[in-house]
This record gives C-alpha cells, structure tokens and sequence, in this order.
C-alpha cells in the first residue's frame, strides 16, 4: 500500500490571516509531500507496505529513522491539516468539553497547557492533546516529527488535536513569534473533527 499526500479540505489562502497562503502552499506542497514519499520509499519492499500509518507508528523500531521521521511527517501532517477550518474558533461538542473540564478544570486552563506545551517546545516539535481510554485528556510535546503513538513517546494515548511549531510552519508570517502564531491557531481549530475524534477513541 503506498501512501497518498491527502488533499487539503479548504483552499491555501482559507486560514488567512492566522495562517498564510504561502506558508500552506509550502507546508503542504512541498513539506508533507516530502514525507509522503520518503515514507513509501522507506517502506517499499517491507511488511510495513500492508500496515496503517497507525500501526506503523505504535509498532515502530525507534531506530528506523527514516520511517520515524516520514511516518511521523506524514500522519501528524494528516492530523494537522483535518483539525484546521476557515471557520474554526468555536468550541467543542458537550462531551469534549465535559472531559476537558473535568481533566484540566476548565477550557481557559487546557488553551494555557496547550499555549505553554506549544511555547516551550525547544527546537522544532508539535504540541498535542491526546485521549486515553476512558476519556482522560492530556497535553504534551514532542520534538521533531515523534507524535505520541510512538512507545515511550509524549504522553501516550490517541492524539486528537496537533499544533506544528516547525519554523516553516509560522516563519513567513510571523518570523520568530511563535506566541502569536499558537494564540491564531485557536481561531481556526476544527472542533467539530476534534469532537468526532475524541468520540470515536475515548
């Protein structure tokens, strides 16, 4: 099974002004289809060619960096891209709601998690917030492209919502100003694919 770049739900310039045309033209275009097909070479050959990008990443050497980091590429990419929409900013469904309540007292308390893990990731990584089995929410980072569904990676669980603070994620807008580019982010987050998917693995 080789794996395809997905096509984006909306136009490159949908997210403006809090995320760029160019930058979409870009991060998808070149960044994403890079990963896509670095990971099919990587894989070319290999059991892994019948395996899901899921069960890819869960059962993964650690030491294959080239499926590691393409894997990786490719599935938080995927994520990324579902959770954004033009007319983001709302809010989560009832029941994603009542477990970011009751997992981070309240949702001015998991943006500021959230904004934080974003913040303070050194270097190039994603911020996460992952569901456990049984609705638990949790925030975390990972350097690079790890994402939590790699063993001993972040915070473990399924992650439902992702923020890419790679450079060529946010630098043609907003140079080093990572804060501003993570408090835009909050007004283009698809709540409605969040919910959906916090429903279908909690």
């Amino acid at each position: 099974m080789s794996f395809e770049l997905p096509q984006l739900p909306y136009s490159h310039d949908a997210l403006e002004p809090h995320i760029d045309k160019r930058t979409m033209e870009i991060h998808h275009g070149k960044h994403h289809a890079g990963y896509t097909n670095n990971l099919n070479n990587a894989i070319k050959g290999t059991g892994l060619e019948s395996f899901s990008i899921e069960e890819i990443l869960s059962s993964l050497d650690m030491s294959n960096k080239a499926v590691r980091n393409n894997g990786g590429g490719f599935f938080n990419h995927r994520l990324f891209w579902n959770i954004l929409s033009p007319s983001g900013g709302g809010s989560p469904d009832d029941n994603l709601l009542s477990a970011i309540n009751s997992s981070f007292g309240s949702f001015e308390n998991f943006k500021t998690a959230f904004s934080k893990a974003a913040a303070t990731r050194f270097g190039s990584g994603w911020a996460w917030l992952c569901v456990h089995p049984g609705g638990k929410l949790e925030v975390c980072s990972t350097a690079n492209q790890d994402n939590p569904l790699m063993e001993g990676i972040g915070c473990g669980g399924y992650p439902i919502l992702g923020l890419d603070v790679w450079e060529h994620a946010y630098y043609l807008n907003y140079q080093n100003r990572r804060p501003d580019y993570i408090a835009g982010f909050f007004n283009v987050i698809n709540w409605s694919a969040v919910s959906k998917s916090f429903s279908k693995k909690s």
